[in-house]
């Protein structure tokens, strides 16, 4: 729990909470809030899966357009 967040603050969090939306919503709020947060690390997981993936399939030596055109030009150089 961050350092600026005390008991009181919770205290006053949770009565504030209770006297908007009441005690019957509460924990629906609570629960759905769980579940959103469930859904959004398996979402971050599955998209750090994702790009390991895509990094594990890329070629390991990819020649970027100048540096073929150097190893093209100093091979013309040792040849003529």
């Amino acid at each position: 729990m961050p350092s600026w967040i005390g008991p009181w603050e919770i205290a006053i969090l949770v009565i504030l909470l209770l006297v908007i939306f009441g005690p019957k919503r509460l924990p629906e709020l609570g629960s759905s809030l769980g579940k959103a947060i469930t859904g959004f690390k398996r979402g971050l997981k599955e998209s750090e899966g994702e790009i390991r993936k895509a990094i594990k399939e890329e070629p390991e030596a990819v020649e970027t357009p100048k540096v073929a055109e150097a190893a093209k030009v100093s091979e013309e150089e040792k040849t003529g």
